[in-house]
């Protein structure tokens, strides 16, 4: 079921015509400059090149690369362990979301070499990738909220997400990198606790999703920065490929997790929040949604969650048969791909393959930024929610 986030009653704030005529009126020079790569604006080290008439932006070009480190290559390389090596350069690329990227690696890999997962160990994959989903999109929520002139919920922000990091560390003994899912199933089962923590870290969900709601979403200045802004129309939005929050703040309810099923969120009742306008603020109200739905699942798959074994019958020395696989799932940015080669012989793969929605949906950044404003710029970039990471891999 997909749920409307749109509020009919805010109107966008478009120039008026007055503004418009007073526009043209005005003596412009037209002028190009760069934003980035070090501008703490562009989230990461990247650049655009924006041509300006006055302060609207005619037209833009983005530049990518800068933290480019060859991360399908790296996977591609290896000893014995080569395919489960893999997971370190993985985690590297797209660090807000290793939780759902690790799980989309582990289905493809156990597609390919004909895997089975106890259902204890799936379950504990489904929590964990949700939490990181939450952690991801908290961290937009602190960074898309300085886009726009406010400091204070990045103090929001952090502290779930110190919550989440605490919750992670004891799992999986990183915070950020966790390295946990394994072909098979999980590297280790999680600590006694772990059902009490996942609790209480729910319970802090919510409270910290009603702050975050109280905060911003109808504060009159983020409303006057966001509305109107960056607007993609999902016919447009389907044209370019873009996925997750981006897509379905244009109305379009795809969301792989319901419309391609995997792992088992077939198993869990939840609902896709979709926008009408989309533009920067109906991407914000989108991820908003999308943490109140995830801590839902987890509340599920909590209750589900089965005893027994967290591995399954993945040999030692892991050599899956010729041939190839594709896996995709929903994490926090949107359709994320894994596609592995298997030339049949070696312990690594023949060749890895990531399909990043950061990248996809940095193609929309054009039609969202040229005849706006520079500082609008800034927001609709902020809106994608790109990790340059998983953009240059």
């Amino acid at each position: 079921m997909a749920i409307d986030i749109s509020d009919p009653s805010i109107d966008t704030l478009a120039p008026t015509e007055s503004q418009i005529v007073e526009e043209r009126n005005l003596e412009t020079v037209e002028m190009t400059i760069n934003m980035g790569p070090q501008h703490p604006s562009t989230h990461g080290v990247f650049r655009m090149v924006l041509a300006l008439a006055g302060e609207r932006v005619q037209q833009v070009e983005p530049f990518i690369g800068y933290l480019h480190r060859g991360a399908e290559k790296l996977g591609e390389a290896g000893d014995v362990e080569g395919y489960r090596k893999a997971v370190i350069w993985l985690d590297r690329t797209d660090y807000l979301s290793v939780w759902p990227n690790e799980h989309c690696y582990m289905l493809c890999l156990e597609k390919l070499a004909g895997l089975q997962v106890p259902e204890r160990a799936e379950y504990i994959r489904v929590i964990l990738s949700e939490l990181g989903r939450i952690n991801s999109h908290a961290m937009f929520y602190g960074a898309f909220g300085a886009d726009a002139g406010a400091t204070t919920p990045f103090m929001y922000a952090f502290a779930l997400r110190e919550e989440l990091y605490s919750l992670f560390e004891a799992v999986g003994g990183q915070r950020m990198f966790p390295n946990y899912f394994r072909p098979g199933g999980l590297r280790e089962d999680v600590p006694a606790d772990f059902v009490a923590r996942v609790g209480h870290v729910v319970d802090t969900g919510y409270r910290a999703c009603d702050e975050f709601d109280r905060l911003l979403s109808g504060n009159e200045i983020f409303l006057a920065r966001t509305q109107g802004i960056g607007v993609v129309s999902a016919e447009r939005a389907i044209d370019l490929g873009l996925s997750g929050p981006v897509l379905r703040a244009a109305g379009m309810p795809l969301d792989v997790r319901r419309v391609e099923p995997y792992s088992l969120y077939d198993r869990f009742d939840f609902d896709v929040p979709v926008g009408t306008r989309g533009d920067c603020y109906e991407r914000y109200l989108i991820r908003l949604q999308e943490i109140r739905q995830s801590l839902g699942i987890v509340e599920q798959a909590i209750r589900d969650l089965p005893a027994g074994p967290i591995m399954g019958n993945a040999p030692k020395a892991l050599r899956p048969p010729k041939g190839d696989a594709y896996q995709r799932i929903e994490n926090a940015r949107g359709d994320f791909g894994v596609y592995i080669v298997s030339d049949g012989r070696s312990a690594a793969p023949y060749r890895v393959k990531y399909r990043s929605p950061c990248f996809v949906n940095l193609q929309g950044l054009n039609d969202m930024v040229v005849g706006a404003y520079v500082a609008d710029a800034v927001l609709a970039l902020g809106s994608i929610d790109i990790v340059l990471g998983e953009v240059d891999r």
